[in-house]
């Protein structure tokens, strides 16, 4: 997408569609962009009950009375960051709709902060994955985007710029969740992981099978047994020059999840390519950082398995001895994501000057439930890093929830034979979950879980989102680390 800024009148801009934002029961200032036009569809809308709610839209032909194609009216609320966020992800989705390839926006003078903001949720509307489908059905994004209200500047240019890598990555995300598993499987992934290599900083190492049983990971071992495609371990490292920070991220990458032995019902199964979003999360969050230049060192860790059904398939019943020495039952084979995480949390927690770590699954249906798909779940015993957290993911309009991680229910997770079970039973499922992860993070560093079962893949549209993968999380990863680079 080629971006540029204006202060060319509305009126006077040719493209396939002008979006045209008004604030919340301020219908009747469309004059002040449209003129005569203006006035006019302000009382045809009128009519309509359309009141700027944010998100809300209209999309009208122009009939030569501006020199774009089409109109659309785009509430933008109250004007807040999450409303300014709703406004931006309907142009995008309008545009992608329309077959709008060139697009004028015109929300008002915009600074550098919200001109990045706005940039960024843009690109979230207009995104398609259409890989699989015929050239003439696909539907083109947008190439040329006027933004209209201000001037060229250094600080809206560097935003611009900024917007657009972040951007880029959390595409990249959608794209590898969104891809099937006969496209992405552990090899694969790999393969994608090991492209970052090209950028500042980065090395990306693999470890194959024979490697991951030589260092004791017993979780990828196991739980990719079942597969004719073997587990891999991925390790992107990132060291930028006069690192201020360093950290490590660990994302879930089952590929495919059958459920194994405890075998899940077809429709269950049906999207279950999804159940990698912590990978591609993860490995889109270190690309946009190293892109972006953030003098913050990463090391990041992905564990990579199918979970499928054979007759070398782990079984219940199973207990895995993992490196720190803590033994695992196996209670049920499709709580396998967490066996594969205990590996990397492991390894994440040996790496020298590590002072947080941040992993993130779609790990647990009990976090739908409770949260369903607009909240991210966030478990950590550490507040200071509960709040870093949560503040970049409102800086970029996302919603994160911090739930309960209370010692008490480790009860639930005592093993008979083994120190823990790999389930805690129906209640508090995804309390459970975290604190099974808890046992494998070295206990000197401050660490983070993020559920994203809800967020990061959608079953069905919810605005600005497209069903399919999402790529939340990753912008507010991004953020929180230049956070870090700041402080």
């Amino acid at each position: 997408m080629d971006v540029t800024f204006s202060t060319s009148t509305p009126t006077t801009v040719a493209a396939d569609l002008l979006v045209v934002g008004v604030a919340a029961g301020q219908t009747a200032s469309l004059d002040q962009h449209l003129g005569a036009y203006g006035t006019q569809l302000a009382a045809w809308l009128a009519g309509r009950s359309f009141d700027g709610k944010a998100g809300s839209s209209v999309v009208v032909p122009s009939l030569g009375n501006v020199a774009a194609t089409q109109v659309a009216v785009v509430g933008l609320g109250a004007g807040k960051k999450a409303d300014l966020a709703k406004a931006a992800g309907k142009a995008g989705l309008l545009a992608r709709g329309e077959k709008a390839t060139s697009v004028a926006l015109a929300f008002g003078a915009l600074d550098a902060a919200t001109a990045q903001h706005v940039l960024e949720f843009v690109a979230v509307g207009n995104y398609a994955y259409d890989r699989f489908q015929a050239v003439d059905d696909r539907t083109p994004a947008i190439a040329t985007l006027q933004v209209l209200g201000a001037a060229s500047s250094p600080a809206l240019e560097a935003a611009r710029d900024a917007a657009a890598i972040r951007a880029r990555y959390q595409g990249l995300a959608r794209d590898l969740v969104n891809a099937p598993a006969a496209v992405i499987y552990p090899e694969s992934l790999a393969d994608e992981a090991r492209q970052l290599a090209t950028l500042p900083g980065v090395t990306v190492e693999v470890w194959d099978l024979a490697r991951c049983k030589a260092e004791g990971l017993v979780g990828i071992e196991a739980v990719g047994q079942g597969s004719t495609r073997p587990g891999v371990l991925i390790h992107v490292s990132y060291r930028p020059v006069a690192a201020k920070e360093h950290i490590a991220l660990v994302g879930k990458g089952v590929t495919f999840d059958s459920g194994g032995l405890s075998l899940k019902p077809s429709a269950a199964m049906q999207t279950m390519r999804c159940d990698m979003g912590g990978a591609a999360t993860a490995l889109a969050t270190v690309g946009a950082v190293a892109a972006l230049g953030v003098p913050v060192a990463m090391d990041v860790f992905v564990p990579s398995v199918e979970n499928m059904n054979d007759g070398n398939s782990y079984k219940l019943g199973d207990i895995l001895t993992y490196r720190n020495g803590v033994s695992v039952e196996i209670h049920n084979t499709d709580a396998e994501g967490r066996l594969i995480l205990a590996d990397a949390l492991l390894l994440a927690s040996e790496v020298p000057g590590v002072s947080r770590i941040v992993d993130m699954a779609t790990l647990t249906g009990a976090i739908v439930v409770a949260l369903g798909p607009d909240y991210t779940g966030l478990f950590t015993k550490d507040d200071a890093l509960a709040v870093e957290l949560s503040t970049a993911s409102d800086a970029v309009a996302e919603k994160m929830w911090r739930m309960p991680l209370d010692d008490a229910y480790l009860r639930m997770l005592k093993g008979t034979w083994g120190k823990i079970k790999n389930v805690g039973g129906r209640d508090a499922g995804s309390t459970t979950a975290a604190l099974y992860l808890q046992h494998f993070v070295r206990k000197d560093v401050r660490w983070a879980h993020l559920d994203i079962a809800g967020t990061a893949f959608l079953d069905t549209p919810v605005d600005p989102y497209v069903a399919g993968g999402t790529g939340q999380v990753v912008r507010a990863l991004v953020t929180w680390v230049e956070g870090l680079a700041k402080a």
